[in-house]
């Protein structure tokens, strides 16, 4: 018995030990928990005043309480819209204990009265992402003293000169760029350049050609050196080429005896009157050349002389045994100095474009990587929607009480049909630019109810229903439909009704992929619409959107 209370007594101390020991294990991985959630940091922000006038600057301050070792990150730019950042100072860091405080300030306004709030801003500490809270700001007018401030009249409206813009400028460095390299075009490749002496050299008729040859080989010091098979070898060249290029087109690649018996069998056939003699002459000089040149025979320098000046008295029988050339052996010949020139003028104009394609290639592909292929593109070939982006936008207002809106092109007045009952109960002001089958349009609708009329309840969300319905009849197709609430810079507040849909395009019967935003304001007696519709999938459209849908301004419903 005492053996078996002792046995159970072991067990139930180690159960306790074990669950003490799990105890402590989750205690410990609580307060590692904590540990790891608060040794990141403590994030604060405040502002050091919650009203302020119009343009007045207010200090933005964040506080974060971190370890040394951790990577804090700010932010940085316009992340405090609706107000805007105008200054960010740099970072004061104090010690506490193990850790640091580091303390970012930054210098807030705004130039239009209402109540705003600052979002909250992000802030990462090592790999965790904090975010402070959202602050309230009351943006004041400045009120004006008329009994101590002087009034005076609206100045009349004058007409300011346009300032031109930088167009010349680019007109002005393409013209010379062009010129420049018209100029190197014409240097290099057009330009009849000097003729160099072998050139002028290589022009002389063959016979000119033989005798200046013959002239140089006296200039040289073969002779007087006794390179006697070198003489030899011009003094061959030069009466073998002459032949070549007159009586024998192989002259340069025959042995001695196969030119001696094409010279018998030309003089046989009366194709050229050289006597026997001078045949004869001919073969004994280039047999004792060959000697020279291949059995290392040394004929005496006289006898050198001699076979020089024979040879300069056999091409001028040559030449005159030549028959003359015929009339059609003379258009021949322009002829073949024509093609000569119309090639060389072909080789010029290939490379003069093969020059110039290289170049647009190259100025192409340059722009193309400093400003991307597709701005490139649309800029040489045009694009309808950057045309209209990087036009001169107009601001103005439209109805009334005004609708400001910046805009591509001004917008028109146009006349709506209204049901009968409607235009008993309210007035309609609607000025548009394009249509929903332009895929790029503009409308502002303003529609005043008669103020003494109670029924003026206005549903923003019935009314968007009805300009889908709307934009239905008209052709559109599966409609794409997002709701937001919208707020405009001047504090306004409406409904955006946004999305994509299809058109077919009555003409074409191509269908059209569009985005449109509808942005409607209530008030208690008016009612006013934006619609804008874009190509879908096109940036230049997007960003025309996005800037008119930052330029909206009107007057806060009062509800």
């Amino acid at each position: 018995m005492n053996s078996e209370f002792k046995n159970q007594e072991s067990r139930v101390k180690n159960q306790e030990a074990r669950l003490n020991s799990s105890m402590n294990k989750f205690t410990l991985s609580c307060i590692l928990f904590l540990v790891s959630l608060f040794s990141f940091g403590q994030v604060k922000s405040s502002i050091d005043s919650t009203q302020i006038k119009i343009g007045e600057q207010i200090t933005y301050k964040i506080e974060v309480e971190s370890n040394p070792d951790n990577l804090v990150v700010f932010p940085e730019g316009q992340t405090f819209t609706p107000l805007e950042m105008i200054d960010s100072y740099p970072i004061d860091t104090i010690k506490n204990q193990d850790k640091i405080n580091l303390i970012k300030k930054y210098g807030l306004t705004q130039f239009d009265s209402g109540s705003y709030t600052i979002p909250r801003q992000k802030i990462i500490i090592a790999d965790k992402t904090f975010f402070t809270d959202s602050l309230k700001v009351e943006v004041n007018n400045i009120v004006v003293d008329t009994t101590k401030q002087g009034l005076y009249d609206i100045k009349p409206i004058i007409e300011v000169k346009k300032i031109g813009s930088d167009w010349w400028k680019y007109l002005l460095y393409t013209i010379l760029a062009l010129a420049i390299v018209a100029g190197l075009l014409y240097w290099f490749i057009w330009r009849k350049k000097p003729l160099t002496q072998e050139e002028k050299e290589a022009l002389l008729p063959p016979y000119d050609r033989a005798k200046l040859a013959l002239i140089k080989l006296d200039e040289t010091n073969y002779l007087e050196t006794q390179a006697i098979k070198d003489y030899y070898s011009e003094l061959t060249f030069i009466i073998r080429k002459y032949l070549d290029e007159k009586v024998y087109d192989r002259a340069l690649e025959s042995t001695t005896d196969e030119l001696i018996s094409r010279l018998h069998l030309l003089k046989e056939g009366n194709q050229i009157d050289i006597s026997k003699e001078d045949i004869k002459n001919l073969e004994s000089i280039l047999k004792r050349a060959d000697l020279v040149k291949f059995a290392k025979s040394a004929p005496d320098i006289e006898l050198a002389r001699i076979d020089r000046n024979t040879i300069d008295v056999e091409i001028d029988h040559v030449k005159e045994a030549l028959p003359e050339p015929t009339e059609e052996e003379k258009l021949q010949d322009e002829k073949y100095k024509e093609e000569l020139e119309r090639k060389a003028k072909r080789k010029k104009v290939i490379i003069t474009v093969a020059i110039s394609v290289f170049l647009i290639l190259a100025t192409i592909t340059g722009f193309s990587l400093k400003y991307g292929f597709g701005t490139v593109k649309d800029t040489i070939i045009g694009h309808d929607s950057k045309e209209l982006l990087e036009g001169d936008w107009v601001t103005s207002d439209y109805g009334f009480p005004p609708v400001t809106i910046s805009t591509p092109k001004v917008l028109k007045r146009v006349q709506l049909p209204m049901p009968d009952n409607v235009k008993a109960q309210a007035n309609q002001n609607t000025f548009m630019y394009g249509t929903l089958l332009d895929v790029f349009s503009i409308m502002v609708n303003s529609v005043n109810y008669n103020a003494n009329n109670s029924d003026n309840k206005i549903d923003l969300e019935q009314l968007s229903e009805q300009g889908l319905k709307s934009m239905e009849s008209q052709g559109a197709q599966d409609i794409v439909v997002f709701r937001d609430k919208f707020v405009t810079p001047n504090g306004a507040e409406g409904l955006k009704t946004y999305g994509s849909m299809k058109l077919k395009h009555p003409v074409t019967q191509k269908i059209e992929n569009i985005n449109y935003v509808l942005l409607l304001f209530g008030a208690q007696n008016a009612l006013r619409q934006i619609l804008v519709t874009t190509p879908k999938d096109d940036a230049y459209a997007d960003q025309m959107l996005e800037r008119i849908l930052n330029s909206v301004e009107l007057n806060k419903p009062q509800e």
